[in-house]
């Protein structure tokens, strides 16, 4: 069964606790909205999220500061293709764009896909926040 389809259904019974529903480290937003990962003012929830080869995780900006997606270059497996908001290609290029013109800015209610293709350890950061310790990571697994 589709991951965000099996979560919409059993988010059903937990609707009634408030509208949210962690399963097996992923979240979902009951309503409107659909995302795998939220982006609040200090951190991305959840912090680590378990997807299978060929999903898509969609990021959303459930905040009202502007955040980023943006991979670590050195923290994706060799084979992966390099992510990031704005569709840089790779991290230099992503951390030029934010500090010449806010390039790759997810503002509030802004959305963010990825499809992982390759198994392993995907890092990631927002990069205007980093400092404040805004990443977290996606494990992939076959």
């Amino acid at each position: 069964m589709h991951r965000r389809r099996f979560l919409e259904r059993a988010g059903v019974a937990g609707a009634a606790l408030g509208g949210v529903t962690t399963l097996a480290g992923c979240s979902t937003v009951l309503g409107d909205e659909e995302y795998d990962v939220g982006m609040v003012a200090d951190g991305y929830r959840p912090a680590e999220l378990s997807v299978s080869v060929g999903d898509t995780v969609v990021w959303e900006n459930t905040s009202s500061r502007t955040h980023t997606v943006t991979a670590y270059e050195g923290g994706i497996p060799e084979a992966a293709d390099y992510f990031a908001s704005g569709g840089y290609d790779d991290e230099e290029t992503a951390r030029e764009a934010w500090h010449d013109e806010f390039g790759g800015a997810l503002e509030t209610g802004d959305q963010f896909s990825y499809t992982f293709s390759v198994p392993g350890r995907y890092d990631y950061v927002c990069i205007p926040h980093e400092f404040g310790g805004m990443y977290a990571t996606v494990i992939v697994e076959e």
